[in-house]
């Protein structure tokens, strides 16, 4: 039974399993902060189920661990049991584990088999589906920034960069330095064979501007693909450090003084019918929905920050400095804006975000970010005169911290709309309750600072 199941996977894993006994089946789900929740299964047992059950209440934690009071307004907080159904497309290899191990992405549905709303993955199915009864193809390709750092088990202690082949900490200001990047060689060998393995194309690894920051680009395609492998990327990059006593971040600003880590996703979209660029015309000019796009980028992108910048760390990266945006201008090959057009031709014609931290849960920002645009199209929203010049001379219009930001969202009943309202409800009572948790703490700032002068 397992031996014909096994002949209808993706062919990676197949590949994979060539000659080997599957022990083991990871059923996995993302929750709002992308972290992979779920059960681990016998193969035999998996080869026979359709299905299980998982507590709705794991949409409902913090960080930290803690609750919102996020349940149904009516019921309370009863833990009610979702059934997650496999997507057996998803299924991927577990390279970094003992055994042979599989893993595969479930989606969330409740009895009678409608998408739980605030299930990261089912958000941003439904603004996919949104383009498409339009006649849409959303198309999208992600950026991963993240630090390959010195094991840190002092949450009080900095983070500090990686050792390096040479011995020495990794440099910062190096950025598409060769030379740094074969200072982790051994992580990124590993990368890449764990990559292989599960059957993802990586379009490109470089050195960042920060020490120890690194970038992978992802070839583009299917915005609910795409988040699937940011999703499982997270997991193997951290698994693939760990093999070299060192540790992978995806926190927006980990390290005093270093530039952030972002998660830039690039925007095209395709008429169904006409299989075209939307963004160009037959002439190969910018078109109306072009503009459009990137107007309601510009109009609607200040609620969802909370959705791209999740954590009150994520809003240290918004500084003047290293390439990171404070605005939402929109200029064409100008990384100082929020909004960059790059360099194309006419059929590869692109709006890249800029905005959004890799601390993201990929699911949600694509989501967020395609409901935006969509509403510029929508409502034919024109965006500002192009921006001319370094962007930060024209100031700061996006919120400078999460408080704020949930303000913003909270106030956007168009954009909740197009996420779900239920989704909205519980990702800002999750979100607030972690607010909360952070303002309880005392920094070292204020002890050092406050404690003897004021």
């Amino acid at each position: 039974m397992i031996k014909d199941w096994i002949s209808t996977l993706p062919q990676a894993a197949q590949t994979y399993l060539e000659g080997r006994r599957l022990d083991e089946v990871e059923c996995i789900i993302s929750d709002l902060p992308g972290i992979a929740r779920g059960k681990a299964v016998p193969a035999s047992k998996f080869a026979r189920q359709k299905y299980f059950h998982l507590p709705d209440s794991i949409f409902y934690q913090t960080i930290t661990g803690d609750w919102g009071e996020a349940a149904d307004e009516n019921e309370g907080f009863i833990e009610r049991d979702m059934t997650l159904i496999p997507d057996m497309s998803t299924t991927t290899a577990a390279p970094w584990t003992g055994d042979w191990t599989l893993q595969v992405i479930h989606d969330a549905q409740d009895r009678e088999g409608t998408p739980i709303p605030f299930s990261p993955r089912n958000v941003l199915k439904r603004v996919v589906q949104m383009y498409r009864d339009r006649g849409f193809e959303p198309v999208v390709a992600p950026e991963m920034e993240f630090y390959l750092t010195a094991r840190n088990l002092d949450p009080a202690k900095k983070i500090e960069p990686m050792m390096g082949r040479s011995g020495r900490p990794a440099a910062a200001r190096q950025a598409y330095s060769m030379t740094a990047v074969d200072e982790f060689g051994p992580v990124i060998d590993d990368i890449y064979d764990f990559a292989e393995a599960q059957g993802f194309e990586i379009d490109g690894i470089t050195q960042e501007g920060g020490a120890g920051q690194l970038e992978i680009n992802l070839q583009h395609g299917d915005p609910v693909k795409l988040a699937d492998e940011v999703f499982y990327f997270k997991r193997l990059i951290r698994e693939a450090a760990l093999r070299h006593d060192s540790f992978a971040t995806f926190m927006a600003k980990p390290i005093e003084g270093e530039p952030g880590s972002a998660m830039h996703i690039h925007h095209s979209i395709m008429d169904i019918e006409s299989g075209q660029n939307l963004f160009s015309g037959p002439q190969g000019g910018e078109t109306d929905a072009f503009y459009h796009f990137i107007g309601g980028l510009q109009k609607h992108m200040p609620a969802a920050i909370a959705v791209m910048a999740p954590y009150v760390n994520s809003y240290r990266r918004y500084v003047m400095e290293h390439s990171a945006p404070i605005n939402l201008a929109w200029a064409r090959d100008n990384r100082t804006t929020g909004i960059r057009v790059p360099i194309s031709g006419p059929e590869a014609r692109r709006v890249e975000n800029r905005i959004a931290g890799m601390d993201c849960n990929p699911y949600l920002c694509i989501a967020a970010s395609l409901a935006c645009g969509l509403l510029g199209i929508d409502n034919e929203i024109r965006p500002d005169k192009q921006f001319r010049g370094e962007a930060y001379a024209g100031g700061s219009d996006i919120p400078r911290d999460l408080g704020g930001a949930l303000d913003l969202f909270d106030e956007a009943t168009t954009l909740h709309e197009m996420l779900h309202p239920d989704f909205a409800r519980v990702y800002s009572i999750v979100k607030r309750a972690e607010y909360e948790e952070f303002l309880q703490v005392i920094s070292p700032w204020e002890r050092e600072h406050l404690l003897l002068n004021v």
